[in-house]
């Protein structure tokens, strides 16, 4: 064991025994047990004397050694000076302003409690008490007396002729506990009312016996003293009861009557009895009292202050060494020097801090060498990003957590033809000329945050249509988002329009090509070849023959003349008209769709959930009238082959966490098999369809319809379904359309101008 541990034992041995004995006292005070205190006074004072002696040799040796170092100048003796007089003083000076607080406090309280408004107080208390107890005594010895005149008068010959009924209804009478008629010997002749521990009421004592054959009436408590047993205290009257006859020598009679005292009055007399008798007992003895509470305090006060004293020497040589090693480590960490410092050896947290200080300082030598070759390599990272960006065809713009450009390269610039560079920190709206995409790119992010679709996890990728600043040439952009630490925000895009063009004019010439070939080129000659029949044996044939021939021919003519309507109108998809778009209501037109499927209606297999309280969209209502009876008669079409098969039509508005709607959605539900894998992936492009009847443009004619009201279409299997295996039985699942709108009517427009589906004569028309 060191030199610093066996100080630091003794120290605490003694602050442990001071503690246990100032405990002791404060303990035998707190339960009030003056007794056992004044048998230990004597050795509990001599006790901490004899500590307070042994702590003050302890503190000279310490202040003679600490004066001593300060004379020699040894380096932190001044530190260690300062630190034991500010710990001596931290110590000390409470302690003396609490004994001084306490010495007066405990000599006034001492006084105090014996203050000649206290005694007044007890005493008119316990006369109040004798008073309240007297008063009850007269008046249950009037009351008896005029009872036992009562029964005087009832008296004949020296015979009672008293029954123990009147008795009874004597004591209700007087309310009392107990009522009896006692001989001249003190025997108890007749009673009512007897005690639950006796059959016969307790007779009245000689002296009581005597008072009453001279003074006629007597009464008197009992049951008041300390020590009576509990719920005894009672009033107890004896009268005389005179006699009517003439006898020489009649036989005395007594009326006794006993009644309780209410237990709330003799528990309070008792009290008060006792407090009387305990402060007298007190008074007497406060002397003593006050110097044995003054004599221990100043002992207490003793302890505390030379165990303070101590403390503050030996703590402050302890912190001291490991701070004077910190303190010169510091000096040098300021100058520059990084190098290892020596170490405290103690395993406290002192000396933990020093080591703490020597590898932090090892550290930071370490890190800065680690940051002047990272910051070297960020430089040049720096650099080829840049390069990179600057050469890269795909524009890049990449926000803040604020929405704020922070980030722009020039191919972004030459996209857009618009100088981005100079709105850095600047919104993407504040731009002129993107107002209405840099609103659908943020829906776009926030759609995704807020429901990102299977493989949208990490980004989403979508096109968008840009109106230059000319407003004469439209770009196709495919942009891709993804979200990026803190909130940012990244945005990569290209111009896919020249790509976009090539493809539907590619995907549009094979299907004229397809028509015109297949169909269109072998119509003309059915045509001709048909009436050429007609023309030369219509003149060889007559009656039913003749007539059955030009019936045929007509009808092979007018066929002939609707396949080639039909493949005109194929043709004519590509010159689809541009959308006239107004206000619509969504509900409305999914009504009116819907009337056309009446039947499906009855048969329960079609039913329409329609949100209530959708905002006013802006579309064309011809195309989109289209755009939903193609997909329900696609539905319809899937579910066909089951016997309880099922379409749903439904309506919703998708909402922020604010309450604000963020799009409306239309969604076409069925049970049915679903899509196959590679009809999910090339769903929208011209002839990719699973029906064996059906020319495949249905959903590459709702996906043009969808992209010029700038909506989003997107098909899905429901979750958990399956595609069937081949050569299997087919596994019924389900399959989901939805097309989300996002440009909403003005509230003012959209009630003055709704537009309502015109006629179903000109839905199914179209």
């Amino acid at each position: 064991m060191t030199k610093a541990n066996r100080w630091a034992w003794i120290i605490s041995l003694v602050a442990i025994t001071g503690a246990v004995l100032v405990l002791s006292f404060l303990l035998s005070v707190a339960t009030n047990n003056r007794a056992l205190y004044e048998r230990h006074y004597v050795w509990l004072f001599w006790v901490n004397v004899a500590v307070a002696a042994f702590l003050i040799l302890v503190i000279g040796i310490a202040t003679v050694r600490l004066m001593l170092r300060v004379q020699r100048g040894k380096f932190g003796s001044r530190l260690l000076l300062k630190l034991a007089a500010i710990f001596a003083l931290v110590g000390a000076v409470p302690g003396v302003l609490i004994y001084t607080v306490s010495y007066q406090f405990v000599a006034r309280s001492i006084e105090s409690w014996f203050d000649v408004k206290v005694d007044g107080a007890l005493d008119a208390g316990l006369n109040l008490g004798r008073s309240t107890i007297d008063a009850q005594k007269d008046d249950l010895a009037n009351k008896t007396k005029l009872a036992a005149e009562r029964l005087g008068e009832r008296t004949t010959d020296g015979r009672a002729e008293v029954q123990p009924l009147t008795l009874e209804r004597l004591r209700e009478q007087l309310s009392a506990q107990e009522v009896a008629i006692v001989g001249a010997n003190g025997r108890i002749i007749m009673s009512a009312g007897s005690s639950a521990g006796s059959l016969i009421p307790e007779p009245p004592s000689p002296m009581l016996l005597r008072t009453a054959r001279s003074a006629r009436v007597v009464s008197q408590p009992e049951g008041l003293e300390e020590d009576a047993a509990s719920g005894t205290a009672r009033v107890r009257a004896l009268a005389y009861i005179p006699s009517s006859n003439f006898q020489l020598a009649p036989q005395e009679r007594y009326l006794m009557v006993t009644q309780a005292l209410p237990a709330t009055l003799a528990a309070n007399a008792l009290a008060v009895q006792s407090a009387y008798r305990e402060y007298q007992e007190r008074a007497l003895g406060r002397i003593g009292l006050r110097k044995m509470y003054i004599g221990t305090l100043t002992l207490t006060l003793i302890l505390a202050v030379f165990a303070a004293l101590l403390l503050a020497v030996t703590l402050s040589n302890q912190l001291v060494r490991p701070l004077l090693l910190l303190a010169e480590g510091v000096r040098q960490v300021a100058q520059g020097d990084l190098t290892r410092k020596p170490v405290f050896g103690s395993r406290d947290e002192l000396g933990g801090l020093t080591r703490s200080f020597a590898d932090m300082t090892e550290q930071l030598s370490e890190a800065r060498e680690m940051v002047q070759r990272s910051v070297s390599q960020v430089e040049g990272a720096r650099a080829n990003l840049q390069t990179i960006l600057d050469n890269l065809t795909a524009g890049v713009i990449v926000f803040d957590r604020e929405g704020r450009i922070d980030t722009v390269n020039p191919g972004a610039t030459r996209i857009v033809r618009l100088p981005l560079s100079a709105y850095r920190g600047r919104r993407l709206d504040e731009v002129p000329g993107l107002e209405t995409f840099a609103t659908s790119v943020l829906q776009r992010f926030e759609l995704h945050a807020a429901s990102p679709e299977a493989g949208e996890r990490d980004h989403w990728q979508d096109s968008f249509e840009l109106q230059t600043a000319s407003d004469r040439d439209t770009l196709t952009l495919l942009v891709r988002g993804a979200a990026m630490p803190q909130g940012a925000r990244l945005m990569v895009f290209d111009d896919i329009t020249e790509i976009v063009s090539a493809q539907r004019s590619q995907a549009w010439s094979e299907v004229a090509r397809r028509l015109a070939h297949e169909i269109k080129n072998p119509l003309t000659p059915i045509q001709l070849s048909a009436e050429r029949l007609q023309h030369k044996l219509e003149p060889k044939l007559a009656g039913a023959d003749q007539a059955m021939l030009v019936r045929s021919v007509a009808t092979i003519v007018n066929q002939v003349q609707a396949m080639k309507t039909l493949v005109n109108e194929f043709r004519d998809y590509a010159r689809l008209p541009a959308a006239n778009l107004k206000p619509l209501d969504l509900n409305a037109l999914v009504h009116e769709v819907l009337g056309l499927y009446a039947s499906a209606q009855e048969a329960g297999r079609l039913h329409a959930e329609c949100g209530a309280d959708l905002p006013a969209i802006v579309g064309d209502g011809t195309q989109l009238r289209q755009v939903i009876h193609n997909l329900v008669q696609n539905a319809l079409d899937a579910v066909s082959e089951r016997e309880d098969g099922r379409v749903r039509i439904c309506t919703e508005a998708a909402r922020t966490e604010q309450g604000d709607v963020r799009a409306v959605r239309l969604l076409v539900i069925d049970n049915g098999p679903g899509f196959p894998d590679k009809v999910l992936k090339r769903a929208f492009e011209p002839y990719v369809t699973t029906k064996t009847k059906g020319t495949g443009l249905g959903l590459a004619v709702v996906k043009k319809i969808a992209d010029e009201h700038g909506a989003r279409v997107r098909i899905a299997n429901l979750p958990g379904a399956r595609p069937a295996m081949v050569g299997a039985e087919p596994v019924p699942r389900g399959a989901q359309v939805s097309l989300s709108f996002s440009k909403f009517a003005p509230a003012d427009s959209a009630s003055d101008t709704m537009v309502v589906a015109t006629s179903t004569a000109e839905a199914r028309a179209h």
